[in-house]
């Protein structure tokens, strides 16, 4: 899923197209969430895919550990995750929440 397809854009001051800003939710915590520990090599977007079967949704599991750092796909190794269970709910906040 491309989470910038439904993206409003605007339009530069050189006349190029651009996405407004994407806009993120805390993701709540839930008592159905999963939690994994990390292990050498993990990516976050293949663990998107192990859970959702969709690597897309990397930054659900990302943004669900806002504690580490944001900036690589690549969560240090050894540490808790939690792997969010509503899918479809924080899906759905993504979309009204940027529409």
């Amino acid at each position: 899923m491309n989470r910038y397809v439904d993206q409003p854009t605007t339009t530069g001051s050189m006349g190029n197209q651009m996405y407004t800003t994407t806009k993120y939710q805390k993701i709540p915590l839930s008592f159905e969430d999963l939690y994994v520990y990390s292990t050498i090599g993990d990516r976050y977007d293949e663990l998107a895919l192990q859970y959702y079967n969709d690597s897309t949704f990397w930054w659900v599991i990302s943004m669900a550990n806002d504690t580490l750092d944001q900036s690589t796909y690549f969560p240090p190794t050894g540490i808790q995750l939690r792997i969010p269970a509503n899918l479809s709910g924080i899906l759905s906040n993504f979309k009204v929440l940027n529409e």
